[in-house]
């Protein structure tokens, strides 16, 4: 095998949960290989530079193997290489998220029924 589809390889190495978030994720431009936004069909080579951007965080990658099967998180780990500079951007980013949790406001209480329908209103639900 000599390469393998963009969406199969990150929802292979474990970046997304499923084939059809990577292939999202692609269209809006959240994943990038040598500086170019990749569609989700676009090959996946053995020494590409990725550029990662998910829930977990930005991740600058390069590929050391190619997969098409989900496997276990310790075989998926083995595909990808992480930048140094990437992870000490991610542990940074951390860092303040957790600082700036200190002058978050914390409830008074649990939300009443009435205020959890109300929240789940405000985010765009039913």
């Amino acid at each position: 095998m000599t390469s393998v589809r963009m969406d199969k390889w990150l929802w292979a190495a474990r970046f997304f949960k499923t084939r059809a978030l990577a292939a999202k994720a692609c269209d809006i431009g959240r994943i990038r290989s040598k500086g170019i936004e990749a569609k989700p069909a676009r090959e996946v080579r053995v020494g590409d530079m990725l550029h990662v951007k998910n829930e977990g965080g930005d991740f600058e990658i390069e590929v050391l193997e190619l997969s098409e099967m989900r496997g276990p998180a310790a075989v998926a780990q083995k595909l990808y290489r992480e930048t140094e500079a990437s992870k000490e951007l991610r542990l940074k980013a951390a860092e303040e998220r957790k600082a700036m949790q200190q002058f978050a406001p914390l409830p008074e209480r649990r939300p009443s029924k009435r205020d959890r329908r109300r929240i789940i209103q405000f985010r765009g639900g039913q």
